[in-house]
């Protein structure tokens, strides 16, 4: 990853069949766009690869996620159960919606543990949002099983995990809803942009209305579309939909590269009793844009962190110290800094986000590196990338 590192002729030739047209927009301008739809055939292939009946491409991952959270009902006051190793982005969007995220703890498949998930359970809880972090999933079977047992809506942010399995079917697509990401340093990319998936027509129809200022998109006339609900704009452009196509018919190849590089690293990293590995429930469906390790403990990765960059190991992250990824680092939601008055505070009571209970997530956060696994790398690179891990742990 990122998709970017493989830009090439197909990619240019999405883009320069939207600009012959000058159609940028994804919808109405049916003559002049000479029959192409780029968003509509992204669409479609990408609902036909996860065997899904509904997709809806939007402006970005958060976006997909603040879709998600609207077409399931999610308002004011509802809980949300969220990890606390995710992007930023997971939290906001419930915030946005008027929720009030509750962080739980994750294990060592580096998502959210399901036995933490149903302590957490409470009356107010609406939905669990799982998050697939670093390109493979969380026990997603098990946490299926449990929202349908509890009566609640699982939705999943896949936006590290485009492309990853468990048992043979597509991660985004066991909760309700499915989100991913499609931004500039995702496995595939838009430059920006996001896609929503689901199997169910009611919940797709609320997602489509909701990120189209409420459009129903019934008919053929845009400016005679009924609004049943209030909404917003989350619309991607044609130019970023093209983009995302040429990238998606290159998924294979992408997931294949990965794999290939980072089981090469994994090997190296095998002969060092200081490390272990992460948990991955379905080895087989990793999609491999990183390959996560333990340390023994924190100090010792935070030293190893330092020591593999020294060594030219780029693309090596000590989550714990994380600005963007690790709850400890999240000052701005410990003090909900906001740009307005949140509306959670006039709620009676909120979570302590300056606080968490969260020590098992610590342990196990607090030792991992990840490192991140690149399309371009040629033969010479991942030579030189496994002699600095040996220089590091002592090969």
């Amino acid at each position: 990853m990122p998709g970017f590192e493989i830009f090439g002729d197909e990619e240019r030739r999405e883009v320069n069949e939207v600009l012959e047209t000058g159609v940028l927009f994804r919808y109405a301008f049916d003559d002049a766009r000479k029959g192409r739809w780029k968003a509509k055939t992204f669409e479609e292939e990408f609902a036909r690869r996860l065997n899904v009946d509904h997709c809806l491409l939007v402006s970005s991952g958060t976006a997909a996620v603040c879709t998600a959270l609207a077409a399931a009902g999610i308002g004011a006051g509802d809980e949300v159960i969220v990890p606390p190793f995710t992007f930023v982005a997971t939290f906001e969007a419930v915030l946005l919606a008027g929720a009030v995220p509750v962080f739980v703890d994750v294990d060592e498949t580096l998502c959210l543990d399901p036995a933490a998930v149903e302590r957490a359970i409470g009356p107010r809880t609406r939905a669990v949002m799982v998050v697939h972090m670093c390109g493979s999933m969380a026990r997603i079977d098990t946490l299926a099983d449990l929202c349908a047992r509890r009566n609640v809506t699982l939705i999943e942010d896949t936006a590290q995990a485009v492309g990853g399995t468990f048992a043979g079917q597509a991660l985004g697509t066991f909760g309700k809803l499915g989100c991913f990401s499609f931004d500039a340093v995702k496995t595939m990319t838009c430059g920006e942009g996001g896609a929503l998936v689901t199997r169910d027509r009611s919940l797709y129809e609320r997602a489509d209305q909701y990120a189209d200022h409420g459009h129903d998109h019934a008919g053929a006339n845009r400016g005679l579309d009924d609004h049943p609900i209030l909404g917003t704009n989350f619309r991607i452009s044609e130019l970023h939909a093209a983009v995302g196509l040429a990238q998606l018919r290159k998924l294979d190849r992408i997931i294949e590269t990965q794999r290939r590089h980072k089981s090469r690293l994994k090997e190296t990293l095998s002969a060092h009793s200081e490390i272990s590995f992460r948990e991955i429930p379905d080895p087989a469906g990793d999609s491999a844009t990183f390959l996560t390790f333990f340390l023994p403990d924190e100090q010792r990765a935070r030293e190893a962190a330092g020591e593999l960059a020294a060594a030219g190991v780029d693309g090596c992250f000590h989550w714990y110290d994380n600005n963007w990824h690790y709850i400890r680092k999240w000052d701005h939601l410990a003090g909900m800094r906001t740009a307005g008055r949140a509306s959670q505070l006039a709620l009676e009571s909120l979570p302590d986000y300056k606080a968490p209970n969260l020590e098992q997530s610590d342990r196990i956060v607090g030792r991992a590196i990840s490192m991140l696994v690149k399309l371009s790398w040629q033969p010479g690179d991942l030579d030189r990338l496994t002699a600095g891990i040996d220089s590091v742990f002592g090969g």
